[in-house]
Protein backbone atom coordinates (compact mmCIF):
# COMPACT_ATOMS: atom_id res chain seq x y z
CA UNK A 1 0.00 0.00 0.00
CA UNK A 2 1.20 3.48 -0.77
CA UNK A 3 0.86 6.52 1.43
CA UNK A 4 -2.20 8.37 0.16
CA UNK A 5 -2.93 12.04 0.64
CA UNK A 6 -5.34 11.29 3.50
CA UNK A 7 -2.76 9.21 5.40
CA UNK A 8 -0.29 11.04 7.56
CA UNK A 9 3.15 9.56 7.92
CA UNK A 10 3.76 8.53 11.52
CA UNK A 11 6.52 10.33 13.37
CA UNK A 12 9.74 8.73 14.55
CA UNK A 13 8.36 8.86 18.10
CA UNK A 14 5.55 6.47 17.07
CA UNK A 15 8.15 3.95 15.92
CA UNK A 16 9.54 3.64 19.43
CA UNK A 17 6.25 3.76 21.36
CA UNK A 18 5.97 -0.02 21.27
CA UNK A 19 8.15 -2.87 19.92
CA UNK A 20 5.29 -3.98 17.62
CA UNK A 21 5.41 -0.57 15.89
CA UNK A 22 9.17 -0.90 15.42
CA UNK A 23 8.64 -4.28 13.75
CA UNK A 24 5.53 -3.36 11.74
CA UNK A 25 7.25 -0.27 10.36
CA UNK A 26 10.28 -2.33 9.37
CA UNK A 27 12.69 -0.82 11.90
CA UNK A 28 11.99 2.58 10.35
CA UNK A 29 12.08 1.62 6.66
CA UNK A 30 8.33 2.23 6.52
CA UNK A 31 8.94 5.87 7.42
CA UNK A 32 10.48 6.57 4.00
CA UNK A 33 8.60 9.56 2.55
CA UNK A 34 8.37 7.90 -0.88
CA UNK A 35 7.79 4.21 -1.65
CA UNK A 36 7.95 2.81 1.91
CA UNK A 37 6.88 -0.61 0.61
CA UNK A 38 9.91 -0.70 -1.64
CA UNK A 39 12.17 0.12 1.30
CA UNK A 40 10.47 -2.63 3.31
CA UNK A 41 11.04 -5.05 0.43
CA UNK A 42 14.74 -4.13 0.37
CA UNK A 43 14.85 -4.91 4.09
CA UNK A 44 13.20 -8.26 3.26
CA UNK A 45 16.06 -8.99 0.86
CA UNK A 46 18.59 -8.29 3.59
CA UNK A 47 16.64 -10.23 6.21
CA UNK A 48 16.48 -13.28 3.96
CA UNK A 49 20.27 -13.26 3.91
CA UNK A 50 20.12 -14.24 7.59
CA UNK A 51 18.29 -17.50 6.78
CA UNK A 52 19.47 -18.20 3.23
CA UNK A 53 21.97 -20.86 4.27
CA UNK A 54 19.39 -22.98 6.06
CA UNK A 55 17.38 -25.82 4.49
CA UNK A 56 14.15 -24.83 2.73
CA UNK A 57 11.96 -26.48 5.39
CA UNK A 58 13.57 -24.35 8.11
CA UNK A 59 13.34 -21.19 6.01
CA UNK A 60 9.61 -21.85 5.53
CA UNK A 61 9.05 -22.42 9.25
CA UNK A 62 10.81 -19.14 10.06
CA UNK A 63 8.85 -17.28 7.38
CA UNK A 64 5.58 -18.83 8.59
CA UNK A 65 6.35 -17.70 12.14
CA UNK A 66 7.16 -14.19 10.90
CA UNK A 67 3.85 -14.21 8.99
CA UNK A 68 1.92 -15.22 12.12
CA UNK A 69 3.71 -12.58 14.20
CA UNK A 70 2.90 -10.08 11.45
CA UNK A 71 -0.85 -10.66 11.80
CA UNK A 72 -0.71 -9.38 15.35
CA UNK A 73 1.84 -6.59 15.02
CA UNK A 74 0.40 -5.21 11.76
CA UNK A 75 -3.16 -5.36 13.06
CA UNK A 76 -2.32 -3.58 16.30
CA UNK A 77 -0.15 -1.00 14.56
CA UNK A 78 -2.81 -0.33 11.91
CA UNK A 79 -5.33 0.18 14.70
CA UNK A 80 -2.98 2.59 16.47
CA UNK A 81 -2.56 4.50 13.19
CA UNK A 82 -6.32 4.54 12.66
CA UNK A 83 -6.35 2.93 9.22
CA UNK A 84 -6.72 -0.72 8.11
CA UNK A 85 -3.45 -0.93 6.14
CA UNK A 86 -1.30 2.17 6.52
CA UNK A 87 1.40 2.49 3.87
CA UNK A 88 4.12 2.79 6.50
CA UNK A 89 3.43 -0.78 7.68
CA UNK A 90 6.00 -2.82 5.78
CA UNK A 91 6.34 -6.03 7.81
CA UNK A 92 4.12 -7.65 5.17
CA UNK A 93 6.57 -6.68 2.41
CA UNK A 94 9.52 -7.95 4.44
CA UNK A 95 7.93 -11.37 5.00
CA UNK A 96 6.53 -11.55 1.45
CA UNK A 97 9.93 -10.86 -0.09
CA UNK A 98 11.54 -13.46 2.15
CA UNK A 99 9.00 -16.04 0.95
CA UNK A 100 9.71 -15.25 -2.69
CA UNK A 101 13.46 -15.58 -2.14
CA UNK A 102 13.01 -18.99 -0.50
CA UNK A 103 11.91 -20.25 -3.94
CA UNK A 104 14.36 -18.19 -6.01
CA UNK A 105 17.79 -19.38 -7.14
CA UNK A 106 20.56 -17.79 -5.04
CA UNK A 107 21.94 -15.49 -7.71
CA UNK A 108 21.89 -11.70 -7.83
CA UNK A 109 20.09 -11.66 -11.20
CA UNK A 110 17.32 -13.95 -9.94
CA UNK A 111 17.03 -11.96 -6.69
CA UNK A 112 16.66 -8.77 -8.75
CA UNK A 113 13.92 -10.41 -10.83
CA UNK A 114 12.25 -11.63 -7.62
CA UNK A 115 12.35 -8.13 -6.17
CA UNK A 116 10.81 -6.55 -9.27
CA UNK A 117 8.10 -9.20 -9.64
CA UNK A 118 7.09 -9.06 -6.00
CA UNK A 119 6.86 -5.25 -6.05
CA UNK A 120 4.88 -5.31 -9.31
CA UNK A 121 2.34 -7.81 -7.99
CA UNK A 122 2.13 -6.01 -4.64
CA UNK A 123 1.46 -2.66 -6.32
CA UNK A 124 -0.63 -3.87 -9.26
CA UNK A 125 -2.72 -6.32 -7.19
CA UNK A 126 -4.07 -8.53 -10.00
CA UNK A 127 -7.11 -10.73 -9.37
CA UNK A 128 -7.79 -11.89 -6.67
CA UNK A 129 -5.26 -9.84 -4.67
CA UNK A 130 -7.15 -6.54 -4.94
CA UNK A 131 -10.46 -8.21 -4.06
CA UNK A 132 -8.92 -9.89 -1.00
CA UNK A 133 -7.25 -6.61 0.00
CA UNK A 134 -10.66 -4.90 -0.10
CA UNK A 135 -12.53 -7.69 1.72
CA UNK A 136 -10.13 -8.97 4.36
CA UNK A 137 -9.29 -6.50 7.10
CA UNK A 138 -7.19 -6.49 10.24
CA UNK A 139 -3.71 -7.87 10.61
CA UNK A 140 -4.50 -10.94 8.52
CA UNK A 141 -5.69 -8.72 5.68
CA UNK A 142 -2.48 -6.68 5.83
CA UNK A 143 -0.40 -9.84 5.56
CA UNK A 144 -2.59 -11.83 3.16
CA UNK A 145 -2.42 -9.60 0.07
CA UNK A 146 1.38 -9.70 0.22
CA UNK A 147 1.27 -13.48 0.61
CA UNK A 148 -0.74 -13.63 -2.61
CA UNK A 149 1.67 -11.24 -4.36
CA UNK A 150 4.53 -13.48 -3.23
CA UNK A 151 2.78 -16.58 -4.61
CA UNK A 152 2.29 -14.85 -7.99
CA UNK A 153 5.98 -13.91 -8.07
CA UNK A 154 7.05 -17.43 -7.07
CA UNK A 155 4.88 -19.01 -9.78
CA UNK A 156 6.30 -16.72 -12.45
CA UNK A 157 9.88 -17.31 -11.32
CA UNK A 158 9.40 -21.08 -11.22
CA UNK A 159 7.73 -21.01 -14.65
CA UNK A 160 10.68 -19.00 -16.00
CA UNK A 161 13.14 -21.50 -14.54
CA UNK A 162 11.18 -24.34 -16.10
CA UNK A 163 11.19 -22.62 -19.51
CA UNK A 164 14.92 -21.94 -19.29
CA UNK A 165 15.55 -25.57 -18.37
CA UNK A 166 13.62 -26.76 -21.41
CA UNK A 167 15.18 -24.32 -23.88
CA UNK A 168 18.73 -24.51 -22.57
CA UNK A 169 18.84 -28.30 -22.23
Amino acid sequence: MTISNNQKMPKLRFLFQHPRHLLALGFGSGLAPKAPGTFGTILGLAAFGLIAGHPLWLQLIIIALLFLIGISICGETAEALGTPDHGSIVWDEIVGMMLVLAFTPPHILWWGIAFILFRLFDIWKPFPIKQCDNLIKGGFGVMFDDLLAAIYAILLIQFSIWLLTIYLA
